[in-house]
């Protein structure tokens, strides 16, 4: 089959296209996906320049083309060491095209969204693999993964549209989950990313009042997708203004978000592309009872209750661009620039 492989942690020649990559044998308890498309993240980037190593301590964008060079593979990846060759893509729509055994012969030919992250079967209650990081992912034409996490969807959305749901409304969704949001004040940062416009439509549809943190080109496009405010990134962030933070920037800068919550307020982050290193007034944190919460692992309903969302029509994809998977160096090339909202579309084979 063809698929791009990532040779080693450094700049996008890490990245290969190749013709003679075998398919991959489906284990008992696992299903056989033809891929119809995929979708590029930020863990895709970070993962292939080692970005997650602790040498690292800038931004995710200042090496991004040609990689850290104090990465290393014992630490490169955002779980520990990676296994090269390794075929990336955290997002994946497709059709079941083989089941191994004990998968009921019932889900062949099932259109289905892969969950991003999950628990392995008989793994201890810590382990997460990540797809397209722990395991190969959906850069490819086929590819594996275990029954129960690749879950059936039932739209009239193209498989483009669909993979740009599972990476980025997960993270967005879990996130929101975690904090339970309600019907209150909350500020999204890096808004108009995939996780960022994820955000804004998930938190609107529990009925939040939705304030972005952008640039003035972008911010009519993020009000249309349903936030009710915007703030230049450049200007001065209002203090005790929100009951949430819903943080994926870091950097800098991350002192005054704690600054923008109420009494009892909760900040939650899932990305710092701003920078990992941050300084903590502790004072702000305790005289004001705030919460910091880190959200990466998810409850599996997370990503049952968004298959939920898309079906009911609750949520809408937001792709800026889709290239095809030959060409995946130059999306992400695309992806790295920022110019966009929402997400960079892969198409890998043309079925939908």
């Amino acid at each position: 089959m063809s698929a791009i492989v990532l040779t080693g942690h450094g700049g996008l020649e890490k990245l290969e296209w190749r013709e003679d990559v075998p398919v991959p044998s489906v284990m008992k308890g696992e299903v056989l996906i033809r891929v119809g498309a995929s979708a590029v993240n930020n863990t895709d980037v970070n993962t292939r320049t080692g970005w997650y190593s602790k040498s690292v301590r800038g931004d995710t964008g200042s090496a991004a083309t040609q990689g850290y060079g104090g990465a290393s593979d014992a630490d490169g990846g955002w779980a520990g060491a990676l296994r090269f060759p390794r075929i990336q893509g955290a997002d994946c729509c497709g059709e079941i095209v083989a089941v191994g055994e004990d998968v009921d012969d019932a889900r062949l030919g099932q259109r289905v969204l892969v969950r991003p992250m999950y628990r392995p079967a008989g793994s201890g209650a810590d382990t997460l693999e990540t797809f397209g990081s722990e395991r190969d992912g959906g850069f490819c034409e086929y590819t594996t993964v275990e029954a129960d996490n690749a879950l059936p969807v039932d739209s009239r959305l193209t498989d483009v549209e669909l993979a740009s749901f599972p990476c980025a409304f997960s993270t967005a969704e879990g996130m929101i989950q975690r904090a339970s949001l309600g019907a209150e004040r909350v500020l999204i940062t890096g808004a108009s990313g995939g996780v960022g416009s994820a955000a804004v439509q998930l938190a609107k549809r529990r009925g939040a009042d939705v304030t972005v943190v952008t640039s003035p080109e972008k911010m009519d496009a993020l009000k249309a997708l349903g936030a009710d405010d915007a703030l230049d990134r450049g200007e001065a962030l209002p203090e005790r203004a929100f009951d949430v933070v819903l943080d994926l920037v870091g950097g800098p800068r991350w002192p005054e978000l704690l600054e923008t919550l109420r009494v009892r307020g909760r900040y939650v982050t899932s990305g710092a592309i701003a920078g990992p290193i941050v300084e903590l007034d502790l004072r702000t944190l305790y005289l004001a009872d705030l919460t910091l919460i880190g959200s990466t692992r998810q409850e599996r309903r997370v990503f049952a209750d968004l298959v939920g969302y898309i079906e009911a029509g609750e949520i809408r994809p937001v792709v800026a661009k889709t290239f095809p998977l030959r060409e995946l160096r130059a999306a992400q090339e695309a992806f790295l620039q920022k110019a966009h909202i929402g997400k960079i579309g892969i198409e890998v084979s043309d079925r939908r």
